[in-house]
């Protein structure tokens, strides 16, 4: 029977199917290959040939693949002979690649369509990348907007070279790295039509409906047979037998039946049978789309996800375009409900979105998206890598969140994980075809022993199609405006950063340690992610301080727009530890500042790693236990309450003024939430007898307490309101991504910190008793100065102790290297701005 979506799924929420039908747009001809031609021309001749590679998943013939060895396979090639060369891709047929300036619009009233234009290309030039389409997008003007997309070549990549001369000295590995990338590039274009036919993966791999039934083909090299299985056959795994290619891709295709009706309804529970070298084994397909745990039942289940076109939902605003200034809200949606439940992606649109907007953040970051079968993992364990956790609720409820942050003009990026996998057996890809070599490396190398994880072969061809296809699927189909990779660093490296102390010696980045495989699939993904969608935005999350991480992929790069700034946080956890009396002002500006030219970083001050249990947020370690008892303004404050509440917003301020060109906070910190991350747990009986005791699976500790930021009564209000005052006034003046940024004082004895950034002046008094009057502070420009953020204001909590009022008028002569100054109050543990006035 039918695994019905509405009744049978175990899900927080009723099911409640939109009634709108989304609109789809074809990419090219899917009728014959998953290619997408080149135009190719001889050079001085008339006639004209064109060149395309079959892909594996076309039926009708073999296609090229390359093995962990690197290898090409094509056809007419023996796959054993490592001396096989490559032969001439077979003449097929020709399309073009084209810049990606042109917009189309089409009016949905008239019933036009679109038409693509084609060119052609001279086959001694270098091609300008492969054209794709932006699917339709509905706005309020009832019009549909198209965009035409096309991925850059790969250029020379020696630009690196004029922005740091220090990797002159590294040449040789960098210039090895480069040639690996583009000989990638080559061999994706010869064989598989380009790199936008070849994220196309999700459109041949699992199941695909046609007018005639469903194909369902899966790579399972390892297999000795296959079979699909499911409701719609009573599990049995006799009758629908699959066939294996030469490479290992395994098909079936099902026929419509006898009335017309799909083979397997939708909501239909599904998996693959496989004969393996590790025995009988039935799997969730590698790429299924929607996986649920059904109630009383530990392992989860591959659903046919296929919902009738009603049912579907449909886009109805824009994606809002890039902001030069980043400023990013990291949320989780399960844990984002002031209940102690799990909460859904329905409640987090309508409650948790507005916030943001409010608190002034212009994109959301979500954790937790892609499936994963342990909901204490915070998502890092996933097991099915497009599908979005059932949890939450379905597909359609995830579209109407981003639709819903769009029309507030919000970003929505995704917290993707590709840097390792779940090693669950029973629900995710480890030992997917019954070897541990299929998309991971084999023995110790595809292990990460401190995340007990498996670990990405990604020099495979099949691994490159699967994570490329993964990064599209979710920008394609769900309308993510970019990803925060996690766990850039263990990518890069062999030793994954474990037990690293990475100081800035250039060594440490270019040698035997790295794992260019790796590198070059990040090249590949940001090539494929700028290329086709340029406004999206990518943050990686690396530790090293990589070279070149954040250059584009053609200058020479790995092709980030921002790196994840993760030294500050781990400055402020040093500094918490300490008396303020050793705090250091110099440090703290160097661990700011820290960071390469020409590089973006997105800083924060702590993210959700800070509020997991074993750690403190700031606020805990600012005030620990007395949060519990003295946040309320009709009870008297602790000199605790007093110094944690300063220090949390001065944190903040300086963090955001002084550390990078975008910001991230993690939710419910922006009121200094008072107690730490702890997912529901059971106890745990380890293989030695020992239990680890769990928390009789609780969710108090999993939620976020957004009452407590928005009760009047409470400290925790000031604090939010002063991250909102932030947010709000980073968007009117822009200072993060300002050129002039100027560092006048550092003062060890006074505890003061004054800089500029734009036309702002800064002025951090880090002392703890003491205050001062009529302090001279430097600034370039002359005029009047008036105060436009003061941590000290009641309304955050603070003294009042400076008149918002005044005003500060500018003198000549030099002062700290400055061509101008002004006299001010500085109080003790107080940060103020000051603005021009024009």
């Amino acid at each position: 029977m039918a695994y019905s979506l509405s009744s049978g799924v175990h899900l927080p929420s009723t099911f409640n199917p939109c009634s709108s039908r989304s609109s789809l747009l074809l990419y090219g001809n899917r009728k014959s290959s998953n290619n997408l031609p080149m135009l190719l021309k001889k050079k001085n001749s008339s006639s004209w040939k064109v060149f395309a590679g079959k892909s594996s998943y076309d039926s009708d013939s073999p296609s090229t693949t390359v093995t962990a060895s690197e290898k090409v396979l094509v056809p007419g090639s023996k796959s054993d002979d490592p001396s096989s060369s490559i032969e001439e891709a077979e003449v097929l047929e020709e399309v073009d690649r084209v810049p990606m300036e042109d917009v189309i619009e089409v009016d949905k009233d008239k019933g036009e369509e679109m038409s693509v234009s084609l060119r052609l290309v001279n086959d001694d030039s270098e091609l300008e990348g492969v054209e794709a389409y932006v699917p339709l997008q509905e706005t309020d003007t009832g019009k549909t907007f198209e965009t035409k997309r096309s991925i850059p070549p790969p250029g020379t990549g020696k630009k690196i070279y004029e922005i740091d001369e220090y990797l002159e000295a590294h040449r040789a590995h960098l210039d090895y790295r480069f040639a690996r990338y583009k000989k990638m590039r080559e061999e994706i274009d010869k064989y598989e039509g380009g790199l936008e036919a070849f994220s196309r993966g999700y459109e041949k791999l699992g199941f695909s409906r046609s007018a005639t039934g469903i194909t369902y083909k899966e790579w399972a090299p390892g297999a000795k047979s296959a079979s699909v299985i499911g409701d719609f056959n009573n599990w049995n795994p006799n009758a629908d037998v699959m066939t294996r290619n030469e490479f290992g891709v395994w098909e079936v295709f099902l026929p419509n039946n006898t009335d017309g009706s799909a083979p397997i309804p939708h909501g239909s529970r599904v998996k693959i049978h496989m004969d393996t070298p590790s025995g009988i084994k039935d799997s969730i397909p590698a790429w299924i789309r929607f996986s649920v745990q059904a109630p009383g039942e530990i392992p989860y289940n591959g659903i046919y996800y296929d919902p009738p076109e009603q049912e579907k939902y449909v886009f109805q605003h824009a994606q809002p375009k890039r902001p030069a200034t980043i400023r990013i809200y990291e949320a989780h949606v399960g844990m984002s409900s002031t209940e102690p439940k799990i909460n859904t992606y329905a409640e987090f649109r309508d409650d948790v979105l507005p916030r943001i907007k409010k608190l002034g953040y212009n994109a959301v970051q979500l954790m937790a998206i892609q499936e994963h079968s342990y909901y204490a993992s915070f998502g890092y364990h996933v097991t099915n890598f497009f599908a979005p956790s059932s949890r939450c609720g379905t597909p359609e409820d995830l579209k109407s969140l981003i639709d819903k942050a769009h029309e507030l003009g919000l970003l929505v990026l995704m917290d993707i994980v590709h840097s390792h996998a779940s090693n669950n057996v029973l629900d995710g890809l480890n030992m997917f075809d019954g070897t541990d070599a299929h998309y991971f490396h084999s023995g110790a190398r595809g292990y990460h022993w401190v995340w007990d994880s498996r670990l990405f072969n990604y020099g495979n061809w099949e691994v490159l199609r699967y994570l490329l296809s993964n990064a599209r699927w979710w920008l394609d189909e769900y309308k993510f405006d970019g990803f925060r990779f996690d766990g850039v660093t263990s990518m890069m490296y062999t030793h994954h950063g474990l037990q690293m102390a990475f100081t800035g010696n250039y060594n440490e980045y270019f040698g035997l340690v790295t794992d260019v495989d790796a590198v070059v699939y990040l090249m590949l993904v940001n090539d494929l992610i700028h290329g086709l969608f340029p406004e999206a935005v990518t943050v990686g999350e690396d530790v090293s301080g990589m070279p070149t991480f954040c250059i584009p992929v053609q200058d020479g790069g790995v092709g980030f727009d921002y790196r994840l700034h993760m030294a500050v946080a781990d400055k402020w956890i040093e500094l918490l530890k300490k008396r303020d009396e050793d705090w250091k002002m110099g440090a703290i500006v160097h661990t700011l500042t820290n960071r390469r030219w020409s590089e973006k970083c997105v800083v924060y001050a702590e993210s959700h790693d800070q509020a997991l249990v074993g750690d403190k947020t700031i606020a805990f370690q600012l005030m620990d236990k007395d949060m519990y008892d003295f946040m309320a303004l009709d009870r008297p404050s602790t000199p605790l309450i007093d110094r944690g509440i300063a220090l949390h917003k001065m944190i903040r301020l300086i963090t955001m003024g002084l550390g990078g060109e975008g910001y991230l906070n993690f939710m419910g910190n922006e009121f200094g939430h008072p107690e730490w991350i702890d997912f529901p747990r059971g106890d745990q009986h380890l293989p030695d007898g020992r239990r680890i005791l769990g928390n009789n699976n609780s969710f108090d500790k999993c939620r976020r307490r957004f009452d407590l930021g928005d009760a009047d009564y409470l400290r925790y209000h000031g604090l939010q309101e002063f991250d909102q005052a932030i947010q709000h006034l980073e968007e009117k003046y822009g200072f993060m991504t300002s050129k002039h940024q100027y560092i006048s004082r550092k003062d060890e004895g006074d505890r003061v910190i004054v800089f500029e950034r734009g036309d702002l002046v800064f002025v951090f008094n880090f002392h703890w008793t003491t205050s001062y009057s009529d302090y001279r502070v430097g600034c370039l420009k002359p005029g009047k100065y008036k105060v436009v953020l003061d941590s000290d204001n009641k309304l955050f909590g603070g003294f009042n102790r400076i008149d918002p009022d005044a005003d500060y008028f500018s003198i000549e002569g030099f002062y700290d290297n400055r061509p101008h100054s002004f006299m001010l109050y500085t109080p003790c543990r107080t940060a103020v701005v000051y603005a021009l006035v024009e």
